[in-house]
């Protein structure tokens, strides 16, 4: 996952995503480069539009339902426990949906 950082990180600076630039942003955030990996990334890259793949990859963030009016006490807090787990669980998956869309961006 780095090595797509690295070359996300380039391409929002501007600069220009070669095998010597992705080496430079691993080594100095500490990681011990691949050779072969920074060479597949550069190589997968060079046919990629990466803003385009940032848009199409990129999911809205589901806004927060407004809160139900508390109507009775207890089963006003229930009600909201429940959304606030559903919440999550839309959240969590939206997460993962968006993993794997950037995957699938460098093959």
């Amino acid at each position: 996952m780095e090595y797509i950082y690295a070359a996300l990180l380039l391409h929002a600076a501007g600069k220009e995503i070669t095998e010597d630039a992705v080496k430079k942003v691993l080594e100095a955030a500490g990681v011990e480069v691949d050779e072969t990996r920074v060479k597949a990334l550069v190589a997968a890259l060079s046919e990629v539009n990466i803003e385009e793949a940032i848009k199409s990859a990129a999911f809205p963030v589901a806004a927060a339902p407004a809160a139900a009016p508390a109507a009775a006490g207890g089963e006003a807090k229930e009600e909201k426990k429940e959304e606030e787990e559903e919440e999550e669980k839309k959240e969590a998956v939206s997460e993962e949906e968006l993993s794997a869309g950037l995957g699938a961006l460098f093959g």
